[in-house]
């Protein structure tokens, strides 16, 4: 008889090194004045090129995300974001906690009037996630035509 390892001694040798949340670079992150301050406007980001790494199995995660938001005084400027984004790529984190992290690290950066953060998360067994989450500064409602109603 063969002697084989048990499954989790397998997927064990075949699990790749990932990095924690303090890989995840908001430092990188800059932006530029915004010329039309107190006049609205609506901007969105998306990409479907993102990656991180599942915690638990250490497989690629892939997503589609979607950024929405309404300057205040300042825009993100999108090269910065795009490093941003890659320094996800080894980092272990689950869906709902990127998300979050998305979020809070691009209010922090931006002070925006309103952001939205959208993770559409590529189908494994079966299962394909998604999730939402936004910040909203106090007191602020949309102006004018502005509609905050996506896809």
């Amino acid at each position: 008889m063969i002697e084989r390892p048990d499954k989790q001694q397998e997927m064990d040798a075949i699990r790749f090194d990932t990095q924690g949340s303090d890989a995840i670079r908001a430092d990188l992150l800059d932006t530029f004045a915004y010329e039309y301050a107190g006049r609205e406007i609506l901007l969105e980001l998306e990409t479907d090129e993102f990656t991180s790494v599942c915690p638990w199995s250490g497989l690629p995660d892939f997503a589609r995300l979607r950024v929405i938001y309404v300057p205040d005084r300042l825009c993100l400027e999108l090269k910065s974001y795009k490093y941003y984004l890659f320094s996800y790529r080894h980092v272990g984190i689950y869906y709902e906690h990127l998300t979050q992290r998305i979020l809070h690290d691009l209010v922090e950066a931006v002070q925006p009037l309103y952001l939205r953060v959208e993770g559409d998360f590529r189908q494994r067994g079966g299962i394909a996630s998604r999730a939402r989450a936004e910040f909203r500064r106090p007191g602020w409602t949309a102006q004018g035509p502005l509609s905050l109603k996506w896809h």
